[in-house]
C-alpha cells in the first residue's frame, strides 16, 4: 500500500482523522508493506516528515530532492529485513546514472545538517509564516466577495477557488481552475510566482521573511479585487 500521507497532487489535501493509523494497523493486521512517499512532505513537515507529525511507522519510506539541498536525487529507506533484501546483502539490485552523485550528497548532507541544527527554530517559524500566509489571503478573498477556501499541514498549502471543503479529489475538482489561472496572472503581475496549477500544492521556506509574507497578501489583495 503506498500513500502520500499528505497529498501534494490535487492541491494539498491532508488525511481524514485517523485515516494514516487505521491504516498502518490494517496493513500490519494482513501483512501489507506500508510505504509513505514523502517526496513532499520529507523535512518538509517536520525534521521526521509526515510520519512524525502523524506518529506512524510506514515499513518503507521514499524521498527526493529535498534531501539532496534541491539538487536530483531519491531515497528510499525502511525495515532492516526489507533493506537486507538490497545488493550487496540481498538479490535485489538497484543503481542508478545519478546514484550517489557527489555534488548532491554534498549538497544534501549539509541542508540536513543545518535543518538538524535549528530544527527547534526553523519549524515553528514555517508553521507560523504559513499560517499566516493562508490566513491573510482566505482574507483577501472574503473582502473581494470571492469563495476561495484552504488546506494547510505544516508550510504545505492550497488555496482552492471553491466554497467546499476539499477533502479528496471529488472536491477538489470542483474548484474553479480558470478563475485560478486569471489570479496566477494578477499575481505573476505582480511580482509573486505561485505553483501554476490549481491543483499543485505550494510551499513556504526558511528563506520567506516576514515582509515576503506581507507583500505576497498585499499582492493577494490587488489581484483579487481585479
Amino acid at each position: 500500500m503506498i500513500v502520500e500521507p499528505v497529498v501534494g497532487n490535487m492541491g494539498c489535501v491532508p488525511p481524514a482523522p485517523n485515516y494514516l493509523q487505521e491504516l498502518r494497523e490494517l496493513c500490519t493486521r494482513r501483512g501489507v508493506l506500508l510505504i509513505f512517499d514523502e517526496v513532499m512532505t520529507g523535512f518538509r513537515l517536520a525534521y521526521g516528515g509526515a510520519q512524525e507529525l502523524f506518529g506512524i511507522k510506514p515499513d518503507l519510506t521514499t524521498m527526493g530532492k529535498i534531501i539532496g539541498g534541491g539538487l536530483p536525487v531519491g531515497a528510499y529507506g525502511g525495515r532492516r529485513d526489507i533493506m537486507n533484501m538490497v545488493a550487496p546483502l540481498g538479490p535485489v539490485y538497484q543503481a542508478g546514472t545519478l546514484s550517489g552523485n557527489p555534488l548532491a550528497m554534498a549538497a544534501g548532507i549539509s541542508t540536513l545538517k543545518i535543518l538538524r541544527a535549528k530544527e527547534s527554530e526553523i519549524y515553528p517559524q514555517l508553521e507560523s509564516r504559513a499560517d499566516q500566509l493562508v490566513k491573510g489571503i482566505l482574507s483577501a478573498a472574503k473582502q473581494a466577495n470571492i469563495k476561495m477556501t484552504a488546506n494547510r499541514v505544516g508550510s504545505m498549502f492550497t488555496w482552492f477557488f471553491s466554497d467546499t471543503r476539499v477533502t479528496d479529489w471529488t472536491t477538489a475538482s470542483t474548484a474553479d481552475a480558470k478563475r485560478f489561472g486569471k489570479f496566477h496572472r494578477a499575481m505573476l503581475e505582480n511580482g509573486i510566482y505561485l505553483p501554476p496549477s490549481q491543483f499543485e500544492a505550494a510551499f513556504l521556506s526558511a528563506a520567506h521573511s516576514e515582509a515576503d509574507i506581507d507583500r505576497t497578501i498585499a499582492a493577494s489583495s490587488s489581484a483579487l479585487k481585479a
